[in-house]
C-alpha cells in the first residue's frame, strides 16, 4: 500500500484554495509541496499543520491505495525465477 494525497487536492478544490494558499497558511516549503504532488511522505507534524489549516480530518489529506499488483515496476516476485505465480 501506498500513501495519496489525492484527498488533499480534492480537498482544496472544495475550499476554493490553491496550493500557494495551503503553503502559507500550513507554513510549507515549495518542496513539500512538490513531494506530496508526486505522493512521496511527510512528517506527521506537517500533516498535522495541514489539517489545522484547513480545519479538516487526516482523511480528508491522505488516503491508502493498494498498489497494482500488474504494475509492479518489476519489484512484485523479485528474486522468484522460473516459476509461474
Amino acid at each position: 500500500m501506498r500513501i495519496s494525497f489525492k484527498p488533499l487536492w480534492h480537498t482544496l478544490l472544495d475550499k476554493g484554495w490553491t496550493k500557494n494558499d495551503l503553503r502559507l497558511a500550513a507554513g510549507l516549503t515549495t518542496n513539500m509541496i512538490a513531494n506530496m504532488g508526486k505522493d512521496k511522505g511527510i512528517q506527521m507534524e506537517t500533516l498535522a499543520r495541514i489539517c489545522e489549516a484547513l480545519d479538516c480530518e487526516i482523511t480528508d489529506v491522505i488516503g491508502l491505495v493498494r498498489d497494482d499488483p500488474t504494475d509492479n515496476g518489476g519489484k512484485a516476485n523479485a528474486g522468484v525465477k522460473g516459476k509461474d505465480l
